[in-house]
């Protein structure tokens, strides 16, 4: 009997950016991996008509989705309303379920809830609550919805003197909040669903070389997307070979603690600051996070020495169902 496998993913505007397009690269990606298991696969674009979409959905002849959307109508905020959808057409689907999609969508809610259940975080703040800054210290301006470092400048990183910077003007509580900026090294985390519950895969480090003290050591937008850039030309990942006994038990209790608090399932991936004591700060819960094949997450888990085929099967046999 044939195995069928519907891919949904974002369907990019005519004008999308790089991190919009990059979805693409994760269907092509995943339907030759899926093929290669057997699979015969169909891949469908969503859109801002994905009621009605994914409705038509319903009783279709495939096992389960394997679901890509990132955004809908390069909104993050309603990124939920899909995990929704497929849950309430009783449609088994890939990866994060609908509570976790949801929480973790919001980076301040994320925040919240990472802090209220002994999860490291830096301090952070509303943009109406940046009086309270202490002066002399810094602080990154983050997007509260976005991911893929949008929204993420050079600009983004300031030392408060005393009165807010010109960076926060016309900025709103709705759609960005302020972070104590962690001086250190930074992590991404990579972790997939087991046989025996969640396995963390090789850390990996970013490493920004040549970088001069004028600009801020973080994976800005330009570092991530844009080519021909100094920022892009000179960030990169690694796998360092040994870490500290401390480090790595730092890093594997904040992931650990992230996969059970928010009820991760299938792949995501932790982002984390290290300070000069090897304390961790949780940055961002990315609940399916990308998966192209030069991603972190596919990156560390070849790392770790699994197939291509190995981590599709992994992510499939976790079912929200």
């Amino acid at each position: 009997m044939t195995k069928r496998c519907l891919i949904i993913y974002n369907e990019p505007a005519p004008d999308a950016l790089p991190d919009e397009l990059d979805v693409l690269d994760q269907v092509n990606f995943i339907n030759e991996t899926l093929q290669s298991l057997g699979y015969q696969v169909e891949c469908r674009g969503i859109t801002e008509n994905f009621f009605s979409e994914i409705r038509e959905m319903a009783g279709g002849e495939f096992e389960f989705v394997f679901n890509l959307v990132e955004s809908v109508g390069n909104k993050a905020e309603i990124l939920y309303f899909i995990p929704g959808l497929l849950n309430m057409y009783h449609i088994p689907y890939t990866g994060c379920p609908v509570e976790a999609t949801f929480i973790t969508a919001s980076k301040v809610l994320a925040r919240k809830i990472m802090k209220a259940s002994g999860i490291p975080v830096a301090g952070g703040y509303r943009v109406s609550e940046a009086s309270q800054l202490v002066p002399g210290k810094k602080y990154i301006l983050k997007p509260v919805w976005e991911d893929g470092s949008l929204g993420i400048t050079e600009e983004s990183v300031f030392t408060f003197n005393g009165t807010p910077p010109e960076i926060l003007r016309g900025r709103n509580d709705q759609h960005w909040f302020i972070e104590e900026f962690i001086e250190g090294r930074e992590f991404n985390v990579s972790v997939i669903s087991g046989p025996d519950g969640p396995e963390m895969l090789p850390p990996a480090e970013m490493l920004f070389e040549n970088y001069p003290d004028d600009i801020p050591r973080i994976v800005s937008y330009k570092a991530k997307w844009v080519e021909e850039t100094f920022q892009y030309e000179n960030s990169r990942r690694h796998f360092p070979e040994e870490l500290s006994e401390k480090l790595m038990n730092n890093l594997r209790a904040a992931v650990n603690g992230c996969w059970h608090t928010f009820g991760l399932k299938g792949y995501a991936r932790v982002d984390m600051r290290v300070d000069a004591n090897e304390n961790v700060y949780v940055l961002e819960v990315n609940a399916n996070p990308c998966i192209s094949p030069d991603s972190g997450f596919i990156s560390a888990a070849v790392h770790a020495g699994y197939t291509h085929q190995e981590i599709i099967r992994h992510i499939i046999n976790d079912l929200n169902a």
